[in-house]
């Protein structure tokens, strides 16, 4: 991201002059306050909304210049709000690579900790799922989501850890799922656990809508500012 302003409307100002380099692989953690900005960055890098300045670059071509198609192709995401739509366990999940084989959707889904509650279903990968996903609980809908990410195999992944109306078992093998995925790709994190924080290469401190801090763990406790205080 190169000196990127943003703002929803011209007289709040938001994200302004905004510069962060992102190498491949590399965990960037997004944290702070509820209505902080942190979907806003997300919003930017996804190209729902383009830069009021500077640019956005991924593999040193600007994100406008491709078409949102191929920029979402390189792109997983699994956020808070899980969508489904009816049809099968299998069309869910294979909805970014609809071509994927069997074997191909069994290890996503393998991946994501969800083959096993698959497996359970009346019909497995055949089960259908109502248009919102109603008949699944909320953890379940969660795990499809993060199989239907890994069988597209993106390189860039954006995960929002949110995992608040889900069981504590449920919630441990979403962070795994999280852990195995972000293997070699490059993760954009809204993260609200301490420990995925703590591993982030860089860990972006957010408030009304700006970046305030920028860093790793080490040197933004010992800047004690506004990262420190949430620590």
């Amino acid at each position: 991201l190169e000196h990127v302003s943003f703002s929803y409307t011209p007289e709040q100002k938001l994200i302004e002059d905004f510069n962060l380099k992102v190498a491949p692989g590399q965990r960037v953690a997004i944290v702070g306050p509820t209505g902080g900005g942190k979907t806003t960055l997300i919003n930017l890098l996804m190209r729902f909304y383009d830069p009021k300045g500077g640019k956005i670059l991924l593999d040193g071509i600007d994100t406008r210049k491709m078409s949102r198609r191929e920029l979402r192709s390189n792109v997983g995401m699994v956020l808070q709000d899980t969508w489904l739509k009816a049809g099968t366990i299998r069309e869910n999940i294979t909805m970014g690579k609809p071509d994927a084989t069997q074997e191909e959707i069994v290890a996503a889904a393998k991946q994501a900790h969800a083959h096993s509650f698959i497996r359970r279903l009346p019909d497995g990968y055949n089960t259908m799922v109502t248009a919102d996903g109603a008949n699944l609980s909320q953890g379940q809908r969660q795990l499809l989501s993060i199989a239907r990410a890994a069988v597209a195999d993106p390189p860039v992944l954006i995960l929002d850890e949110a995992t608040s109306s889900i069981d504590t078992r449920t919630e441990i093998q979403i962070q795994k799922a999280f852990h195995t995925m972000m293997q070699g790709r490059t993760s954009f994190i809204v993260a609200h656990r301490l420990s995925t924080i703590q591993e982030a290469d860089v860990i972006l401190g957010m408030r009304d809508g700006q970046i305030v801090e920028q860093g790793n763990h080490e040197s933004l406790l010992l800047a004690n500012g506004f990262y420190a205080e949430l620590y």
